[in-house]
């Protein structure tokens, strides 16, 4: 199915992503339901949720990219925060103290959270001083999802010795999504205007394919003639494979017909390295079939 879009009442009827640039305030299920309301699409979702006060990078997902919340929600994640000592620390001192934080770090989640306050363990790919004036620490930071940015600063206040808390938080990395390809719910409800008018341009510009994901996915490209048994739910064989990225046993990747649109989402059951294709052995498993059995009346 082609991905253009030509109506504002098309869009009801497709599926993509919208990256919405949240704002402080608002709860990210209340920006969900703004983008429902402005774009008349029954099935909206987001993934990567965002607490009120937090403002940055927030993927909305509309149609059947919902399913994708699983799937996109493990996307590791990169932030900018204030983080605001009880008392001045020399920059020497808070650079040897962040260095002792990158790699896996044990948290639990804070009292008010919604989630169970189980110990659990997160990456800190990497930690960075941008800026200091010895109080306030400009600090960015690579980590896992689900990483408590605001227990971090904590634990890092106490590490220094003087202690001190999170001042402020923006998400700057989704996955694969960034925050210059993010757009205000201002200038999204401004294209629904226009679109409402005629001009469907800014509206149409917004509105990303699923198969956008595919930028932090390894990706498999099959024949044609293998899409009706994936269809149905089908392991695909190494024969119905054209090309394959490179992955591990394990690892989710999205499959793709000869057009590059996206047929499924599966686990592979087998390293890259020892598929052929056009050779025989089921290698992967699909696990989320977004093209639907084709009509045999």
């Amino acid at each position: 199915m082609s991905n253009t879009l030509h109506s504002l009442e098309d869009l009801k009827h497709r599926s993509g992503l919208i990256l919405i640039d949240k704002p402080r305030g608002p709860s990210s299920h209340q920006v969900a339901a703004w983008v429902r309301e402005l774009t008349g699409v029954s099935q909206v979702g987001h993934t990567g949720t965002l607490d009120p006060a937090v403002s940055g990078v927030l993927v909305v997902l509309l149609g059947r990219a919902v399913r994708l919340t699983p799937i996109l929600h493990l996307d590791e994640k990169e932030y900018v925060c204030v983080l605001r000592l009880h008392h001045p620390v020399p920059r020497e001192k808070i650079d040897a103290v962040l260095m002792e934080f990158t790699g896996k770090i044990y948290q639990r989640p804070p009292r008010r959270s919604a989630v169970k306050r189980a110990l659990r363990i997160r990456e800190i790919h990497s930690i960075e001083c941008l800026d200091t004036d010895h109080i306030d620490l400009f600090l960015r930071i690579h980590c896992d999802s689900g990483t408590y940015i605001r227990s971090l600063c904590h634990h890092i206040g106490l590490a220094l010795g003087v202690g001190g808390h999170m001042q402020e938080l923006r998400r700057t990395i989704s996955g694969g999504f960034t925050e210059s390809q993010t757009h205000t719910l201002h200038s999204l409800a401004d294209a629904v205007t226009d679109a409402h008018q005629g001009d469907i341009t800014s509206l149409a510009r917004m509105i990303l394919p699923v198969e956008a994901i595919c930028s932090g996915i390894p990706c498999v490209t099959v024949k044609d003639t293998a899409l009706d048994a994936i269809s149905h739910g089908a392991q695909i064989s190494a024969r119905g494979i054209v090309s394959l990225d490179s992955f591990s046993k394990g690892d989710t990747v999205a499959v793709l017909d000869a057009s590059q649109q996206i047929v499924c989402m599966g686990l592979a059951l087998a390293d890259s390295p020892q598929i052929t294709p056009g050779e025989y052995g089921l290698v992967i498993a699909p696990f989320l079939v977004f093209r639907d059995p084709p009509s045999h009346c």
